[in-house]
């Protein structure tokens, strides 16, 4: 018992100074994304934005209206039309419904859902994930050629999920690969965009 107390505690600690790094460097730069994306460093024009946010505030009023613990459940970012889902729900079917209701939205090109259900992790892997995002976080944060503002990170169950705009091949195959050499990464899976790519750039 007293052992468990103490794995307990050391757990609820690495939480709790990696909740803090994440405020720390999240908190000066606040963008369409929401705290820790810079607009100065968003490649996207300004109707591009407008049309993003549009479909992500609409995503996520149809989502309230559906269930209303959904509003703060389920996180909704949205990249050029690309949707990416997280959050934790309680049943499969929840899932879908959901997924469902992102590829409905207007303007959807594509949906990436990172969303568990709620039994399939334990205070150990939420502890562990939330190390992994921290630590991946601080290392594009010192990474020179990563703009690490432009991306958001998720990891579940030890898979990382990264979504985010990179200004050149360089960058992203960059972002990859210090996923990938974070302690405790099982799988690294990136919906990275880069910008030439992005749809309306050149509009």
């Amino acid at each position: 018992m007293f052992r468990l107390k103490e794995k307990m505690k050391k757990y609820f600690i690495l939480i709790l100074l990696a909740l803090i790094l994440n405020s720390c460097v999240g908190s000066s730069s606040i963008g369409v994304f929401g705290s820790g994306v810079s607009v100065a460093y968003d490649p996207r024009t300004v109707g591009m934005q407008i049309d993003d946010s549009i479909m992500q505030k609409n995503l996520k009023g149809r989502l309230a209206l559906t269930e209303k613990k959904y509003l703060l459940a389920i996180d909704v970012k949205v990249l050029d039309g690309h949707i990416f889902l997280s959050g934790k729900v309680t049943e499969p079917e929840e899932k879908l419904k959901i997924t469902k209701l992102a590829w409905e939205t207007k303007g959807a090109r594509s949906v990436k859902s990172a969303i568990t259900i709620k039994g399939e992790t334990n205070f150990k892997s939420t502890a562990r994930d939330v190390l992994i995002t921290s630590q991946l976080r601080t290392a594009l944060i010192f990474d020179k050629i990563i703009k690490a503002t432009n991306y958001n990170i998720d990891t579940i169950n030890g898979k990382t999920y990264i979504f985010g705009i990179a200004m050149t091949s360089e960058e992203k195959k960059k972002v990859i690969k210090e996923a990938n050499e974070v302690y405790g990464v099982k799988k690294v899976i990136p919906s990275i965009i880069l910008v030439d790519d992005l749809s309306r750039k050149k509009n």
